[in-house]
């Protein structure tokens, strides 16, 4: 989407994507090798109840999901950073996950050289548990007609 087709209240949703035990663990190995993400044997027998995903990986299937949504073919430039990040709930092997995005507000920089989107990310699983939710700031090149 091109930053002038986002408008405050608009609602995208995205998905769903389906996690797998293998990039659930393929993941921490990489990033956050902690037992409860990487050893399905011990953490079945934890108060988790089983494998579940690092936060971090939670947040990189979300922003992979805008990618693939939003932000395709977008002059997206990047980010300066996140209000809030909430793991509400995690997620399992074989969660079905859904993003559904607010856009709270746009503008265009005081200096006109980049489009302003604030956006809050809300991704849920199959049974409509909230597993993150996000406030996130992007910025955009605008078409000079902004």
């Amino acid at each position: 989407m091109h930053f002038e087709e986002f408008h405050t209240g608009q609602v995208l949703r995205v998905g769903p994507y389906q996690v797998t035990e293998e990039e659930i663990v393929d993941f921490a190995r990489k990033y956050d090798p902690q037992w409860f993400h990487t050893d399905a044997d011990r953490a079945a027998t934890s108060h988790w109840g089983g494998l579940i995903a690092s936060g971090w990986h939670t947040c990189a299937i979300a922003m992979r999901m805008v990618c693939d949504g939003p932000l395709q073919q977008s002059e997206s430039v990047g980010s300066p950073g996140l209000a809030y990040l909430k793991w509400s709930a995690p997620v399992r092997p074989n969660d079905q996950l859904s993003l559904e995005i607010h856009v709270l507000e746009t503008r265009v920089a005081s200096s006109k050289r980049f489009g302003i989107l604030r956006w809050q990310w809300r991704m849920k699983n199959q049974d409509d548990v909230q597993v993150l939710d996000l406030e996130a700031t992007s910025l955009f090149q605008v078409n000079k007609r902004v």
